[in-house]
């Protein structure tokens, strides 16, 4: 059988060429020629995604019946949460991270854990052998694994294999190493990428197997290909962490089925990724007693409330001092200090700030300016904070503290995990009147100000 024709059309303007170039010869755009396949007569006939146009009657969305989706879990407790309680049929997850961080380890697990359950499970691997495979999950502690391996890298055979053994999930890994005969460019390229995870996508919706896709990431983090390959999945995870901590963080970025920004707390041990139940006790740092510099932030990872321990450290800069966060907004930080000194008359202008989250976590949300700017402050005076002590919420440049979202959950983590003091804003307060929620005194402040009085009388 003879190998399609292929073109290369313009990403701009939509135009064709029959050989690559470097500016579209149309609309004269630099580098924006891709490989694609070129429609045949039969092609044009029937389209290879017909199959996902479905005719339908319009309806009104009050008459469409709707249930809940069914969910399979996959026995890793921590997968499960940031899934939004397990895998879907027919649903497609892309999971990206940096290399040796855990993607292979913890499919393989899943797969394993599905298959003990009675799930019929594939896993195809492109950039190791079987006997590689075999080996991890023997390291892993996975005696007599009943998973099906099938180690190939051209489409149209996993396709094949896939809708003669009907497994429930299958996992590609990766998406990168898989080509299409319809295609001459190499494994990889924007145009396979594409093309692959079109034809796997399809089979997904088709059959109701569940297809979930290793992505490679480029060096800064991102998923490598097209970016519509995110478009197309129904769920992106990234995983996250550095490699020379034992611990790793999956994160929804995207989910079509659960909640958004989920995360999912990992520790990697001789027999795996094993879930974290209590991921706050990684965080925070073991002081025997309080040291300065350091404030306890209760902050919230999609529904799940963690306490963060913020770490400040305050020295004489000269006449060039030096701002540096690690796990936080550097530029946030900057103006949180001219917010400090401006309304709480805290002045570092010569001095060198370091800020920095315990435990590699990134925190990207607002609620944790005020324990950067109480660290920061317990820092430069030299006294530590009281024993105990959280703080939360969102300092505003006219030095108001407003809100953070779900108060009252963060201050129930916190009052569960031991803490007795907390500030944080006056509109997270409880509103009955009563200060102490299971132990927990909490001082709610409008200005930044009224939190620095606070901390003083506290101290």
């Amino acid at each position: 059988m003879a190998k399609e024709k292929t073109i290369y059309s313009c990403t701009e303007c939509g135009g064709t060429s029959p050989r690559w170039l470097g500016k579209c010869p149309h609309c004269e755009a630099w580098n924006t020629l891709i490989e694609t396949a070129a429609e045949t007569p039969s092609a044009v006939a029937k389209n290879r995604f017909a199959s996902l146009a479905k005719t339908a009657e319009v309806a009104v969305l009050a008459d469409i019946e709707a249930s809940e989706i069914d969910r399979t879990p996959t026995g890793i407790s921590e997968l499960d949460r940031v899934l939004g309680g397990g895998i879907v049929e027919g649903g497609v997850v892309l999971i990206g991270g940096d290399p040796g961080i855990g993607k292979s380890t913890l499919l393989l697990q899943a797969l394993d854990g599905l298959q003990r359950a009675g799930v019929p499970t594939l896993y195809v691997t492109g950039e190791e052998s079987g006997a590689q495979v075999a080996l991890r999950s023997r390291r892993l502690g996975l005696d007599r694994s009943q998973v099906s391996v099938l180690a190939e890298i051209q489409l149209e055979k996993i396709l094949a294999t896939i809708a003669s053994t009907k497994p429930a999930v299958a996992v590609i890994d990766s998406i990168q190493t898989v080509y299409s005969d319809q295609l001459t460019s190499a494994p990889g390229s924007v145009a396979q990428v594409r093309e692959c995870a079109a034809h796997l996508t399809r089979a997904a919706k088709a059959g109701g197997t569940c297809i979930v896709l290793v992505g490679h990431v480029t060096k800064e983090g991102a998923l490598a290909g097209p970016r519509v390959l995110e478009h197309m999945v129904d769920t992106v995870l990234y995983f996250e962490g550095d490699t020379h901590s034992s611990f790793r963080l999956v994160r929804a970025i995207k989910n079509r089925f659960g909640a958004v920004n989920e995360i999912g707390v990992f520790a990697m041990t001789e027999k795996g990724l094993k879930g974290v139940s209590n991921p706050s006790a990684i965080f925070l740092s073991q002081h025997a007693e309080p040291v300065p510099g350091s404030c306890v932030l209760v902050t919230l990872e999609g529904t799940r409330p963690m306490l963060v321990e913020i770490q400040a450290l305050v020295d004489s800069g000269g006449p060039s001092p030096r701002r540096l966060s690690v796990g936080l907004d550097r530029d946030r930080l900057a103006m949180l200090l001219a917010v400090l000194h401006r309304h709480a008359g805290v002045a570092c202008m010569d001095q060198d700030v370091f800020v920095n989250a315990v435990g590699g976590v990134r925190i990207s949300e607002p609620a944790a300016d005020l324990s950067v700017m109480l660290a920061i402050t317990s820092s430069l005076r030299g006294r530590a904070l009281p024993k105990g002590f959280i703080a939360f919420g969102e300092v505003g440049l006219a030095g108001e503290v407003r809100p953070a979202p779900r108060g009252q959950e963060r201050l129930r983590e916190a009052a569960k995990l031991g803490f007795s003091v907390a500030v944080v804003p006056k509109a997270n307060a409880p509103k009955k009147g009563s200060r102490d929620i299971e132990g927990l005194t909490i001082h709610p402040v409008e200005r930044i100000e009224e939190a620095m009085e606070v901390v003083r009388s506290l101290g």
